[in-house]
């Protein structure tokens, strides 16, 4: 259904010494005005206001954002440069390609020096927040809401602006535009979400289709890979992802919905320097959050088959038990959980193994169905959902979502006459398979950092050697940044969230969470290390007197290392990058309740 509130898209920034005006480019019939001194922020007839600066002298924005509070005091957010991607029902999606962020206050010298040195910590906080690939965003479509949602609303629903009617779970800057929920923005304020939108245009057997694959992440327990698993008392999970698969041919629409989430219950994986860090399980009431979990997950999208991919044995055993009792003490109706042990089940490469799964939810699938309208009436719904997870709910999820999304996609196209059941087209095969391996690679950069794992397999439809060496690559630059970087990129989810908010006289008469202070282990043990390894080298490369005293030297500095990495391993904790924002996660620098 087309929206009918279009937001302005091009519009004129003119900044003036205490206030913002933005004027929409076409047709101004009415202008944004901040004030720069109070905040007070208003939409005015155009006729009404006069800008006192020349009509050339504007920065050309292309959406307003809306406004956060750091230490000295408010700051603009807009969007400056934008990517077509295409179109979905009739309206233009774009990705967010540039951004700027402008301070309300047009100096620093009511701060001290260390505000100013926190406020601009802050700041490159807020910009990596908005850096981070795959964010999107149109001025007439709800990217929020998937279309069954959009098709099941009254229709005083669509008169609403997008940004307060969008799907608060998706809505990535919520936060920044909390003050311009009033309907007199409904025009300027541009609702963003993060995940990934790919939309292409395909020609099957003479039918011109629309193919689009949108996914979109929940801001509620949003972070990164190590710093934010499980689920929290109000049944929020992390990595919560909601994937639409649309097929537009003229006025006919079909959407399918899948949903991935981290294991929901109580359960954590902090860095510490180990390439693999224990899981550890609290005591807290798993059962009594996965029962809000899921009775949500129900009320939102009808039944439940819950496709848990992590192994059955070795160090996710105890998770996967932990999961299966939890399912078995609620005993809700309409939900089934359906374990697969993947690197058991495809060992050795033998990713035709997972037909096996397949085969055990196509009665399902068949049952659940899709979403499908024909010139805004409504013939198919979707009755229920696939919730996928491995460990992080990026690689092996992405995989077996891929396969549920093909065979999905087959029924449609064969419903509305396009293909038939011997039809083979590799080009819409090739095209699927490339899609949803971008699909996994933004996800997961958005979570971990880096690029999915086997994605080889989701592009050729098999394991190559190529592959795994990729793999191992992006395995390495994940343990790199996992330890050594993702506590700042959590600070900057918990700000631009708004899971932190600045409070008033920040770093001088209200403590700053940014100050840490480090003990001499966390400079000195590193340094001793750096000496050592190179006198090792030096020892090993440099000629000497003799055998036996080049072989003391080496045993010597051999030992150097050896203790100074076990000390420095033992002590993983003290040298990560630790998020300071989040307050249960600094208490969680503590050692974990127990191992599994």
């Amino acid at each position: 259904m087309a929206d009918q509130l279009l937001i302005h898209d091009d519009i004129k920034l003119y900044t003036t010494s205490d206030k913002f005006y933005f004027e929409p480019t076409i047709n101004p019939t009415e202008i944004l005005v901040i004030d720069r001194i109070t905040g007070e922020t208003a939409v005015k007839d155009i006729n009404a206001v006069k800008i006192p600066i020349p009509p050339n002298a504007y920065k050309p924005v292309c959406g307003f954002l809306g406004s956060i509070k750091l230490i000295s005091g408010l700051y603009l957010v807009v969007a400056k440069y934008r990517i077509l991607v295409g179109k979905i029902n009739g309206q233009d999606i774009y990705e967010l390609a540039g951004t700027d962020i402008i301070p309300y206050s047009r100096s620093t010298t009511h701060l001290t020096n260390k505000q100013i040195e926190d406020n601009n910590t802050y700041e490159r906080m807020l910009k990596l927040a908005l850096q981070t690939p795959g964010i999107y965003f149109s001025y007439g479509y709800d990217l929020t809401h998937t279309m069954q949602r959009l098709h099941s609303v009254p229709p005083d629903f669509h008169k609403m602006s997008l940004a307060s009617r969008a799907d608060s779970r998706f809505l990535w800057n919520g936060h920044l535009l909390k003050d311009y929920s009033h309907q007199q923005f409904a025009r300027f304020a541009l609702p963003i979400i993060q995940g990934f939108v790919a939309i292409n245009r395909v020609t099957v057997n003479g039918h011109q289709l629309s193919w689009s694959l949108v996914s979109r992440r929940s801001v509620e327990r949003a972070g990164t890979r190590l710093f934010m698993r499980g689920i929290d008392a109000q049944g929020n999970v992390a990595n919560f992802v909601e994937t639409e698969q649309i097929v537009e041919r003229g006025g006919e629409k079909s959407s399918f919905v899948q949903t991935r989430g981290s294991i929901p219950l109580f359960w954590s994986q902090y860095p510490n320097l180990k390439y693999k860090p224990a899981m550890a399980l609290s005591s807290e009431d798993h059962v009594a959050a996965y029962t809000r979990h899921l009775r949500d997950q129900l009320q939102k999208y009808g039944n439940q088959v819950l496709l848990n991919l992590i192994d059955q044995h070795g160090k996710e055993e105890a998770l996967e038990r932990g999961y299966r009792a939890a399912v078995a003490a609620a005993a809700l109706p309409a939900v089934r959980y359906e374990p697969f042990d993947f690197h058991a089940e495809c060992r050795g490469m033998r990713y035709d193994r997972l037909a096996v799964l397949m085969d055990r939810v196509a009665h399902e699938q068949t049952e659940f169905g899709y979403f499908l309208s024909r010139g805004g009436t409504v013939l198919l719904r979707q009755s229920g959902v696939f919730r996928t997870n491995c460990v992080d709910c990026l690689d092996r999820t992405n995989v077996v979502q891929s396969l549920l999304a093909k065979r999905q996609l087959g029924a449609v196209l064969r419903l509305l006459a396009v293909i038939t059941a011997d039809d083979q087209h590799p080009h819409l095969d090739l095209l699927f398979n490339s899609v949803w391996a971008d699909h996994a690679d933004m996800i997961s950069t958005q979570y971990s950092g880096t690029g999915a794992l086997k994605t080889d397999f989701t592009r050729t439809g098999k394991r190559t050697r190529l592959g795994l060496i990729k793999d191992g690559i992006n395995s390495l630059t994940r343990y790199y940044k996992n330890n050594f970087s993702d506590g700042f990129r959590q600070d900057s989810l918990d700000l631009f969230l708004g899971k932190y908010v600045i409070v008033e006289g920040e770093g001088n008469t209200a403590l700053c969470p940014l100050r840490r202070h480090r003990d001499w282990k966390y400079l000195t043990f590193p340094s001793v290390l750096l000496v050592a390894v190179s006198m090792f080298c030096a020892s090993a490369a440099l000629p000497t007197r003799g055998n036996t005293e080049l072989l003391l030297y080496l045993m010597f500095w051999g030992a150097a290392v050896g203790a100074t990495l076990s000390f420095i391993f033992k002590h993983g904790t003290e040298y990560v990058d630790w998020p300071r924002l989040d307050s249960a996660l600094v208490a969680s620098r503590a050692p974990p309740p127990s191992s599994l």
